[in-house]
Order: structure tokens, then sequence, then C-alpha cells
């Protein structure tokens, strides 16, 4: 009896430091999320400050400046994200970035005709070549990676002094197409932030532990909520802006009836997928809804600018619904 009483007693106060450790578990993450909600609420405050003190901080010009020049900063941040992950670290990332920037800009300043696809394999390719010169140098020499990319830091930025040797590149020289994707913008919404906020969502799906099926089933809710936003623009109460054209031939085509119905599938497939990779069910329905929210708000604001809807803002929405789907299921 007594050594019954001792196993009983032994299993009892195992089973109370297992739940003590997920307890502190779930704290831990709590916490960690909280970390990344106070990033998020000191923006906004600094945000609100700064346009008190100067309105003109708000204006749409002033907002896509912000966002075009924060995308730069994200692409590279989920590069090094990977890097990190790995347990290694790059400190030439910014050195190849100017060293490809340059040599593209050159490249267009005495080839005015020079082909877009060639210019961005050719920004890739140096920034692939250096890349993999740091990793075989860091894998195979068993060098430490913040040595190595140290060294590489001066290097490039020597061979890019070589190569400038004082010059510029007259943006006049740059042709219009190369330049659309970091000028163009779509409401005041740079295309470049939309495009960066997809990639670094994906950089972030491909990090999510769990089931090895919980990205795809991301990915998949993210599509189709960016998909019914677009129903919603389409509804019989949303005009088009124009007589012609897709806009035209959308606007208008559904019914009350079949946009409840649609939202009730895609949330109802939100929640069963959810489940089935053993993610956060009321987590992953709020990104999905708030995502709906955030599209049928920005709907609302381009039919009163536009006077209804055209098939730019179709795409406009589908990239918006899924970008930020995307972002809230990462978080969640």
């Amino acid at each position: 009896m007594s050594n019954n009483a001792s196993r009983l007693g032994y299993a009892s106060a195992v089973g109370t430091v297992a739940a003590a450790s997920t307890r502190q578990r779930r704290l831990l993450e709590r916490a960690s999320r909280a970390r990344e909600l106070g990033i998020i609420v000191a923006i906004a405050i600094v945000f609100v400050v700064t346009t008190i003190r100067n309105p003109a901080f708000a204006h749409g010009d002033s907002v896509q400046q912000l966002l075009a020049g924060a995308s730069l900063i994200a692409l590279l941040g989920a590069g090094e994200t990977m890097v990190i992950v790995t347990r290694n670290v790059d400190l030439s990332v910014g050195s190849v970035l100017g060293l490809s920037a340059y040599l593209v800009g050159d490249l267009y300043k005495h080839n005015a005709h020079m082909p877009l696809v060639l210019a961005y394999l050719v920004g890739i390719g140096v920034g692939l070549v250096c890349g993999a010169i740091n990793g075989a140098i860091t894998t195979v020499l068993r060098v430490p990676s913040l040595v190595v990319t140290l060294a590489a830091l001066y290097v490039i930025r020597g061979v890019d002094a070589l190569i400038v040797n004082g010059k510029q590149i007259d943006p006049t020289s740059i042709p219009n197409s190369f330049q659309w994707l970091g000028s163009a913008d779509i409401f005041h919404v740079p295309w470049l932030a939309i495009v960066v906020a997809v990639l670094v969502d994906v950089a972030a799906l491909a990090t999510l532990g769990g089931s090895a099926w919980r990205p795809v089933a991301a990915l998949a809710i993210a599509a189709a909520t960016g998909r019914l936003a677009v129903l919603y623009a389409a509804h019989r109460r949303v005009p088009s802006a124009r007589t012609d054209g897709f806009g035209a031939w959308v606007a208008g085509s559904v019914s009350t009836p079949v946009a409840a119905l649609e939202t009730v599938v895609v949330l109802g497939a939100t929640a069963g997928l959810a489940a089935a990779v053993v993610a956060g069910i009321v987590a992953w329905l709020l990104a999905a809804a708030g995502a709906l929210v955030v599209a049928a708000a920005v709907c609302r604001h381009v039919t009163r600018r536009l006077g209804g809807v055209t098939g730019d803002v179709f795409g406009a929405l589908v990239e918006i619904g899924t970008a930020l789907a995307l972002t809230g299921l990462v978080f969640g």
C-alpha cells in the first residue's frame, strides 16, 4: 500500500509539473504576441502625435512615401530572418543592395533599351552571387557568419567604390517601366508595399510550426478571403464607375443571399481548416473577418471617390484582402 501511495504521489507531482510547464509556455507565447502588439501600438501613437503636430504627415502622398520606404526594409528583414533562423547572421545586406542597385542603374545608363526582365535578373543575380559566396565560406570553411559577412560588407563597399568612382545615376536614364513598381500605387498604397507584404507573409508561413499543412491551409484561406472581398464589391448596391470594361460587366451581379452564403462558407472553411491543422480557431476567424471588414471599408471609400467600382478596384481588393488575411493568419 505504501509503495502504491508513493507511486500515485509521484505521478501526481509529475502531472503538476507538466501542467505548470504548459502554463508557462502559454504565458511566454502570449508575452511574445503582446510584444508585437506593443510595436504596432507604438507606431500608431507616433503616427497620431505627428499628424496632430503636422496634419500633412497623414496626407496620401506622405503615407505612400512612408510605405514605399518601409517596404524595402521589410523585404531585407524577411531575408535576414531566414538567415537568423539558421543561427547565422548577415551584416552585408545593405552593401549588397547598394551594389545591386548601382549595377542595374549603370546598365540602363549605357543600354537604355535593355529588357526589363534582364534588369531584374541582374539585380537578383548580384545578390545571389554575394550570398552564395558568404554561405559557402560559412558552411564549407566553418568560419562564423558574423566574421564572414562583416568582411564581405567592407569588401563589397570597396568594390562598389571602385566601380562608382564618384559617378551618379541620373533618374531620367531609368525607363518608366522599371520605376513603375516602386512608384505605382492604388489609392496611395504602393504596389511595392502590397508585393512585399505578400512576400513577408509567405516567408512567415514557411517558418510556422505545428502541422506541415498549416501554411497550405493559411494560403487557401487567404486566397478565398481575397476573392470574397470582390463579391462584396460586386454587390447589387455597388454601382460601376464606368459604362464599359470589366468593372461594368461584373458590378451589381451578386445578390445579398449569395454574398451571405459565400461568407458562411469561407468562415466555416476557415474554422474547419484551423481545427484540422491545430491552429487557433478564434484567431483565424478574426483574421479572415478583419480582412473582409477592411476590404469592405476600402470599397466604400473608393465608391464614394469614383462613384462606383472598376476592374482595378476589384484587383486591389483581392490583393488587400489576401495580404491582410495572411498577416492575421500568421500571427494567429
